[in-house]
């Protein structure tokens, strides 16, 4: 399977729908349901952005923002050559989607604080059968005639099960002590591994930062405005997004059904943070009295990602770029 390559009309292609109002505002929609993801620990924004289709987007658009700063800071023409690189980024996606995330961050992370805190084991419920009806996702937009070759196929179910298997692993770590006041230090390192859970789905940045004993201090820093704080954040994340987004890029282009086949073993594996009912370090435990509530809930998380899909799929036949349309990479 080596240098495997996706369907040509991918989005990773370059190849991008035409802007409507109707597109910008799904986008802001898409970028507020990322940001409640990344609000939630063991849900990533990144699965997010797999369910609403704009996932291999968003990483081409992020490729071409490091590769901008990399030229402005060496070799000849760098302002040419940033504004170049810099405009292939599709802003009419992220700009509306950034716009959302962030609503949506300020707006509920005081809300998802309580809920997460208040209602352990029914948030957890809601958020296990989100991410367990989007472990498909990824293997829909794998290349599926390589599952029909012996050879390619016991490869990629390898693989997928060593990567699910690391991430039960890694979730089984249970949550650090939380911190009171975290140096910048801590903050700014945590920020740079928590932001890649951004663009990697079944990775959770809120579970990375509960790992790191960040979650609470770093909720209450955007409900309270913290402002010092949110700015040492940013600038982790900044670091971080610029370091990862690159060899992913690369991975996606050049081994894009064994990448996702890995996204979906890391989505399958972290479904171990998200089981309802475990003690305060993190141990499984029996379900208890209100599993009725819990499972309810489990179903509704689960159709209500299956009626996303349908809607972006629906959406993306919608806005199919006519036959002959210039490549605008």
């Amino acid at each position: 399977m080596t240098g495997d390559t996706a369907d040509p009309t991918a989005p990773h292609t370059g190849r991008r729908p035409p802007t409507t109002p109707f597109s910008v505002v799904a986008h802001v929609l898409r970028g507020m349901l990322m940001g409640l993801a990344e609000l939630v620990p063991g849900v990533s924004g990144g699965t997010m952005a797999l369910i609403t289709g704009v996932y291999e987007r968003i990483i081409d658009s992020a490729n071409h923002v490091v590769t901008a700063f990399r030229r402005l800071a060496s070799g000849p023409g760098r302002g040419q050559n940033f504004r170049a690189e810099f405009a292939r980024a599709e802003w009419t996606l992220i700009v509306p989607l950034l716009a959302g995330m962030g609503t949506a961050i300020v707006a509920m992370a005081g809300v998802m604080h309580s809920f997460v805190e208040t209602q352990p084991e029914l948030s957890r419920g809601l958020f296990l059968g989100m991410v367990a009806a989007s472990v498909s996702v990824p293997l829909l937009l794998a290349d599926r005639s390589v599952f029909r070759q012996s050879g390619p196929a016991l490869r990629a179910a390898g693989l997928f099960v060593l990567v699910a298997a690391a991430a039960f692993l890694l979730t089984s770590l249970g949550g650090g002590v939380t911190m009171e006041n975290p140096p910048a230090w801590l903050v700014f390192g945590a920020a740079a591994v928590a932001i890649c859970a951004l663009v990697l789905p079944g990775v959770s940045g809120s579970f990375l930062l509960l790992v790191f004993g960040l979650y609470l201090p770093t909720t209450a820093a955007v409900d309270n405005l913290d402002l010092g704080y949110l700015a040492v954040f940013a600038a982790g994340a900044i670091v971080g997004l610029a370091l990862f987004v690159r060899g992913l890029h690369w991975l996606l282009h050049h081994h894009h059904t064994l990448t996702m086949v890995a996204m979906a073993g890391l989505m399958l594996g972290s479904l171990r943070a998200l089981w309802p009912w475990q003690s305060a370090a993190g141990a499984l435990r029996a379900p208890d009295g209100n599993w009725p509530w819990v499972l309810l809930l489990a179903i509704a998380g689960a159709l209500g990602v299956m009626i996303l899909v349908a809607i972006d799929r629906r959406v993306a036949r919608a806005d199919a770029i006519a036959p002959g349309e210039p490549d605008l990479s």
